[in-house]
């Protein structure tokens, strides 16, 4: 991966070249720092629950409430980016989401109300990615996008700085510190995005409502078959990075600060996974990648429901999921910038991201509520294999038509 390969283009010379490129990175870093504070519950679960005495249940809403504000927020996010850019939006959504943090930190743990309030609210920094899709889409040209929005995609890796550091800040410094940390470096890329910023010249801006706009993104066949695939390949990302570490805990007896490592790797292989999933859609195209990623994920998912040993077998099916998972949510993105009409990226990011963040939402209330009931995760697991086996077959029927249909018109 490398300059000349994202800035490389039609008509780009070397400083519109080195102009994408500064773009993406400052993306990339704000989805990043966003997604870390939107990630900073999870690794905290197990203490909340040991703390405040909540059930599993209430353990699970605790981590999954921050994902579905950022999810369903990123629809009325998306359409806003497409018509005010992302120079006015993320700095925007940056600056919202320091708010939640610091409550949480220095007044919101101490209570299951308070930290379903301050999840709520922290809810905001999700919907960052709906910012960044449109804005680095319109920076590149279409046959480059699925690389350049791969390598955005990676800055979910915020999840991973989230996992391997709020553990450790909370045993330096209290409960307090993760918190107010985050919410020093969301300061700081605040202001940094607030002055070097730019939008893509010339991007297309609609001048349609945005009840319009989101109306026809709902009548196109791709918004609903990318939702659909973003849910599995996305939502199992979210939902693995929210809440592996209490399914380790609870099924293999691992010490918090393991168990939150451990999701760290989880999480690091998809986000380096992302970017190669984008790269290869530009390449062979969005279905083949998807088709080989849905693949894996049934045979992981299937293994891990007979809870095999950690070492080496569940290492091997969490592994090849992270790979899968990451690759696969590379693609979707490649599919919709293929497809989505220029001026609704956005919007369209918006419906595709929310299903993608509703996807990771509901798995861990199921597998929480799934261990509660029958004590064991094999059903919830079972499941995700058969779902992932049978949008393998969407894959290579509908989406590949659509994808046709396009190439022919």
């Amino acid at each position: 991966m490398t300059t000349t390969g994202l800035s490389r283009g039609v008509g780009a010379g070397p400083a519109v070249g080195g102009r994408r490129v500064m773009m993406l990175g400052l993306a990339t870093t704000g989805f990043a720092v966003n997604f870390w504070a939107w990630a900073l519950l999870s690794p905290l679960g197990p203490r909340f629950k040991d703390s405040l005495g909540l059930s599993a249940f209430q353990q699970a809403l605790v981590v999954a409430v921050p994902v579905v504000v950022g999810s369903v927020g990123r629809i009325p996010v998306g359409a806003l980016t497409d018509r005010y850019g992302g120079r006015v939006m993320f700095p925007l959504i940056t600056v919202i989401t320091i708010v939640p943090a610091l409550f949480l930190g220095l007044v919101g743990h101490s209570s299951l109300t308070a930290l379903l309030v301050g999840g709520f609210f922290l809810g905001v920094g999700g919907t960052a990615f709906a910012v960044g899709v449109p804005f680095v889409s319109a920076w590149f040209p279409p046959e480059r996008r699925g690389l350049a929005i791969g390598v955005f995609g990676a800055g979910m890796g915020g999840t991973a700085i989230s996992a391997l550091t709020t553990v450790n800040l909370v045993r330096a410094g209290g409960v307090a510190t993760p918190f107010v940390v985050t919410a020093l470096a969301l300061a700081a890329y605040a202001v940094v995005a607030a002055v070097a910023l730019r939008d893509a010249p010339g991007r297309p801006v609609p001048v349609e409502s945005l009840w319009r706009r989101l109306v026809h993104i709902t009548r196109l066949a791709v918004t609903w078959q990318a939702s659909v695939l973003y849910a599995v390949v996305f939502g199992g990302y979210v939902a693995f990075s929210v809440y592996l570490p209490a399914y380790l805990r609870t099924g293999y007896g691992l010490e918090q600060a393991d168990a939150a490592n451990r999701m760290a790797g989880f999480v690091l292989v998809a986000v380096v996974m992302r970017p190669l999933g984008g790269w290869l859609s530009d390449r062979v195209g969005p279905v083949r990648v998807l088709g080989l990623a849905l693949g894996v994920v049934a045979a992981g998912a299937a293994l891990q429901a007979f809870a095999p040993a950690l070492m080496p077998l569940g290492t091997v099916a969490f592994l090849s999921m992270a790979a899968a998972l990451g690759a696969g949510s590379g693609a979707v993105f490649a599919l919709v910038a293929l497809l989505a009409p220029a001026n609704r990226v956005g919007a369209m990011t918006g419906v595709v991201g929310a299903a993608g963040g509703l996807g990771g939402f509901l798995p861990p209330l199921v597998m929480g509520a799934v261990y509660g009931a029958l004590g064991s995760y094999a059903l919830g697991l079972a499941a995700l294999a058969v779902v992932a086996a049978g949008l393998l077959v969407f894959t290579l029927t509908a989406v590949r038509v659509q994808v046709l249909r396009q190439a022919s018109s």
